[in-house]
C-alpha cells in the first residue's frame, strides 16, 4: 500500500484519548501506508483537556471539531467521529482509514470500515481492547511510537577498555532481554505465520511473514519486543535463518526453519 502515492488515508483523532505530544510520530506511521488527506480532530475545544492539541493543529494542518459534552461525565466525540467516518465511507473519497483511540467504542465502525473493503488501521496505548484492536487490519500501540532518548556521546579521552567492557556487557544483556520479551505465545503466532507464508522447506519472503502476521494478529509488531524489523526479529531466534535475498540492488530477505 505504501508503493501507491494515490493511497488516500483518513485520519480521525478521537482528542479524548490520544497524546498531542505524539501527533508527529502517528503520522509518520501512517504515512507508511499511504497519504493522510483528510486529518480531523474530534473534542470539546472548551475544556482546558484540549488545550495541549491546540498548539499543534497548525503545525501539523489537523482540522479541529467542535463538540460539547451534553451531559457531565459524557461526551459527543464518538457519535460525532462514527458519523464523519461514515459520510467520508460513502463520499467514496479515501482508500482507508486510521481511527486514532484506545476506545472500544469504535469496534463496530472499524468492521464497518472493513465490510467495504477499506483498508482501516487503529492506533491507541496497549490498554486498547482486544476487541478493537482485531477490527483493524493493523494496529499500532503508541508506546513504541515514544521517541527514545539519545545517548550522550562521550570524548575519545574518556573512552577506555573498562568502557568497551561495559557496553559490551551491557548489549549482551539488552539482547537477551529483547528475546525474554517474546513469548510462547508470541513464538506460536510467529510460527504460524511461517507456516502459513513457506511452501515446503524452502523458506519465504519476510515480507510475506509480516503479511500473514498482521492477519493473524494486527498488534503484531517487531518493535513490541524491541526489534526495529522483523529481520531482526528473526535473527534474534535460534530457530530460523534469515538468507539475503539481493534483486535490482535491492534485498528482499528470506528467512527459513533451520
Amino acid at each position: 500500500m505504501n508503493s501507491s502515492n494515490k493511497f488516500n488515508i483518513a485520519v480521525l483523532i478521537d482528542g479524548d484519548n490520544a497524546q498531542p505530544g505524539l501527533i508527529k510520530y502517528i503520522l509518520e506511521e501512517i504515512s507508511k501506508y499511504g497519504k493522510a488527506t483528510i486529518r480531523r480532530i474530534y473534542g470539546d475545544w472548551t475544556s482546558p483537556h484540549m488545550n495541549g492539541w491546540k498548539e499543534v493543529l497548525n503545525q501539523y494542518s489537523i482540522s479541529p471539531i467542535q463538540k460539547f459534552a451534553y451531559t457531565t461525565g459524557k461526551n459527543s466525540t464518538d457519535s460525532s467521529l462514527i458519523i464523519d467516518a461514515m459520510d467520508i465511507l460513502h463520499g467514496k473519497s479515501v482508500d482507508g482509514f486510521c481511527i486514532v483511540s484506545s476506545d472500544s467504542d469504535y469496534t463496530g465502525l472499524a468492521k464497518r470500515i472493513r465490510e467495504e473493503g477499506l483498508f482501516v488501521m487503529g492506533i491507541g496505548r496497549k490498554t486498547t481492547p482486544i476487541a478493537f484492536v482485531n477490527s483493524c487490519e493493523v494496529f499500532t500501540f503508541t508506546e513504541i511510537l515514544q521517541p527514545q532518548p539519545q545517548k550522550t556521546v562521550r570524548t575519545k579521552k574518556t573512552k577506555d577498555k573498562e568502557d568497551k567492557d561495559k557496553q559490551a556487557a551491557a548489549t549482551t544483556k539488552k539482547t537477551a532481554q529483547k528475546t525474554s520479551k517474546l513469548s510462547q505465545p508470541d513464538l506460536s503466532i510467529l510460527d504460524k505465520a511461517y507456516e502459513i507464508s513457506s511452501s515446503e522447506d524452502e523458506g519465504t519472503y519476510i515480507s510475506q511473514v509480516g503479511l500473514a502476521l498482521r492477519k493473524i494478529d494486527p498488534s503484531f509488531d517487531p518493535r513490541n519486543y524491541g526489534y526495529k524489523t522483523l529481520t531482526q526479529l528473526f535473527q534474534s531466534l535460534d530457530k530460523y535463518e534469515v538468507i539475503n535475498n539481493e534483486v535490482n540492488g535491492l534485498n528482499h530477505p528470506l528467512v527459513r526453519k533451520k
